[in-house]
């Protein structure tokens, strides 16, 4: 029988057959996307022609062509579509795909070809694109082991097969954590909370099979509950059970995981010639070293922890007034902040809510785009990967320019946070290859019949990962490796964050913050009570990320420590972390930095690209938010560019320089004189 995932896809827009595709299909599809791949890459080594960068570099761009088709299809459902046999095969493919890659890059036969087109460059007549294609691709074969011989050669195969492993199996634990734990609540439990938490809860319970309505760990859940449940006691026990993700010890305990995943990063950063795994990886970002990051985190550290230190105090006075004794708790924080917030701004999420429906803000999204970019999205009745993702087809002018497909609501399956993913990227050297691009969020999914509702951190996730998805749609490079998102870590948020700012212009949220029972638009006085708290509480927003930050640093700048719980706590006390404050992403749940090698070192990278974020917007808020020339430049030096340029030559061509901190501390309401 054919295989759906190896055949052409006769379909809309060459999507993915999802109706035809079974479990039973991806094994063997990856298997023989191997064969073809490893066949490929040897009739690249063994030409006995001399290499060029036609034979050679372009061969490679093209060898993993039916390889990439097929996991761009798996990973790109797996994850927001987990069951048993999808994590078995993840688990299965993590050595197998590593050390597909490590043959690669082991090649002798193969990377003397591409030594020699190295030493060359000068003679070859090449692109700039081409040029960086050339740059980029011999120095990922130097980083990952090339010129390595023998004995060290083989154990860095070893050591990235099992950090593969590794990270994969980090994965899967958070996730079984975060689908096995829910709390049920009794109707007296609802008492205050407003009603679409109770709504939420209830969703929530119908999807666990419960008797009644739950709180999950979805952060759109237990977030929301933490800010209105008036019973300390169910904050708590939602807190401790929120905070031990993957510390449980259980099966799913991460702790052992984490202290390999670093041991390993050490030795291969060693066996490379790098003192510290900080410094291997962040020599390809824009930070260049440990120390450029430890700079920009600690100029912020320090007015973000007064800034918490002086609302922890408010917030104490709060809870004593209430007659409870002690000290603030990390579980009171967002529960008295959100009463001061109502008493400072007369902003309540209870009445804001309704105006943040999620059909208007994707609305809202799509407008931004159009206005900006000239996108249009236009609904696709077609089968996805799940019922609740839908997709668009996005054009320009008419003319088709990507598939846009958007996963909001949390569920049991799908692994907690937000996220953009492309299952097909795109290129020009196989034909003019149009992109599949993946948002997927965890929202609470409301009871049938009913709107579903954002807070406004919702709504800037949306925003957020949809900024990344503009990145990959108007990608416009020749070369698939360097498409789309695929630049330097520290450099691929500055689209993203960027595209948040957006959500703050209030000609946006006069159109479409719309009541879901009325229609009503958002009225004026609670727009602007709304924009204007948009500092408020960022010193605990700020501390909580600086925090794990700094810890991510920490873990990789120098010898990796030898109990990782220790070593957070030793970083913790160093910087001084607010007794009710604790890090975004503890250690255990730290799927960032130990769930696969992304963010490893590089959790600072949201803060780094902020800074370009903040100075980009600035240059909108100098000609108006919807400037057509600024927006044409964004498109032209940095949506379009993907990795073809130095990110810092990128931003530097749309901006004219490069940025200080200063429009982040303004940004953030940390700024000081």
């Amino acid at each position: 029988m054919t295989n759906p995932l190896l055949s052409d896809w006769n379909t809309p827009f060459n999507l993915p057959p999802f109706e035809a595709i079974e479990d039973a299909h991806v094994k063997p599809a990856v298997e023989a996307a191997l064969a073809e791949g490893r066949a490929a890459v040897q009739l690249i080594a063994s030409d006995p022609e001399a290499p060029t960068f036609a034979n050679t570099i372009e061969a490679l761009e093209r060898s993993d062509s039916t390889l990439s088709k097929v996991l761009g299809v798996f990973y790109g459902s797996a994850g927001a579509d987990a069951n048993d046999t999808r994590d078995a095969l993840m688990r299965e493919f993590s050595p197998m795909l590593s050390a597909y890659s490590s043959e690669i890059t082991s090649n002798s036969a193969l990377f003397a070809r591409i030594e020699t087109l190295w030493e060359t460059r000068d003679t070859l007549d090449l692109t700039p694109e081409q040029a960086r294609v050339l740059m980029l691709t011999y120095r990922s074969f130097v980083r990952s082991g090339a010129k390595l011989e023998g004995p060290q050669k083989a154990r860095m195969a070893e050591i990235k097969s099992r950090l593969a492993t590794l990270g994969t199996g980090f994965g899967q634990n958070l996730l079984a954590d975060e689908r096995d734990w829910f709390m049920s609540l009794t109707e007296a439990d609802l008492e205050g909370l407003p009603q679409f938490v109770i709504d939420a809860a209830r969703a929530a319970g119908e999807e666990k099979g419960a008797d009644g309505p739950v709180v999950t760990l979805s952060r759109s859940l237990i977030v929301p509950f933490m800010q209105f449940s008036p019973r300390r006691d169910l904050r708590e026990a939602a807190f401790k059970a929120w905070s031990a993700r993957g510390e449980n010890g259980n099966a799913n305990d991460n702790r052992e995981n984490a202290a390999e995943i670093l041991r390993l990063r050490e030795e291969r950063a060693k066996l490379l010639g790098y003192p510290s795994f900080a410094a291997y990886k962040l020599e390809t970002e824009m930070a260049k070293t440990p120390e450029a990051v430890r700079e920009l985190l600690m100029r912020v550290w320090a007015p973000a922890k007064e800034a918490a230190e002086r609302d922890g105090a408010i917030l104490a006075e709060m809870m004593a007034k209430d007659g409870i004794n002690g000290p603030l708790e990390p579980w009171d924080w967002r529960y008295y902040s959100a009463i001061r917030r109502k008493a400072e701004h007369d902003l309540d999420e209870a009445e804001l809510k309704p105006y943040l429906q999620l059909d208007r803000m994707i609305e809202a999204a799509f407008a931004c785009a159009h206005r900006l970019f000239g996108l249009d999205f236009e609904p696709l009745d077609v089968t996805t990967y799940h019922p609740d993702a839908r997709a668009w087809n996005v054009t320009r002018d008419g003319k088709h320019i990507a598939v846009f497909i958007g996963d909001y609501f949390a569920r049991g399956s799908k692994r907690s946070g937000a996220w953009c993913t492309a299952m097909r990227s795109q290129q020009k050297l196989e034909g003019d290859i149009r992109p599949i691009v993946l948002n997927v969020c965890n929202f609470a999914k409301p009871s049938k019949g009913e709107a579903a509702l954002l807070s406004y951190d919702d709504a800037r996730t949306l925003f957020h990962e949809f900024g990344h998805a503009l990145h990959q749609m108007l990608s416009n490079v020749t070369y698939g490796s360097i498409s789309g998102t695929s630049v330097a870590r520290d450099f691929v948020e500055l689209p993203s964050q960027l595209f948040e700012h957006w959500l703050e212009v209030p000609e946006v949220l006069e159109e479409f913050a719309t009541h879901a029972k009325t229609g009503a638009p958002m009225p004026r006085n609670m727009l602007d009570r709304l924009l204007a708290a948009q500092t408020y509480d960022q010193g605990f927003a700020t501390v909580e990320y600086i925090a794990s930050a700094l810890v991510d640093l920490d873990f990789h700048d120098g010898d990796a420590p030898a109990d990782p719980m220790v070593a957070q706590a030793e970083t913790l006390a160093r910087i001084g972390l607010p007794r009710a404050v604790t890090m975004r992403h503890a250690t255990p749940h730290f799927a960032h930095i130990f769930s696969g090698d992304g963010y490893s070192a590089g959790y600072y990278s949201y803060m780094w690209s902020e800074v370009m974020d903040a100075d980009a917007f600035e240059a909108f808020e100098e000609k108006g938010a919807f400037d057509p020339e600024t927006a044409r430049l964004l498109e032209e030096h940095i949506l379009s560019k993907g990795g073809s340029q130095d990110a810092e030559a990128l931003y530097t061509a749309f901006r004219g320089r490069m940025p200080g901190v200063e429009a982040l501390l303004k940004g953030r309401g940390l700024f000081t004189a």
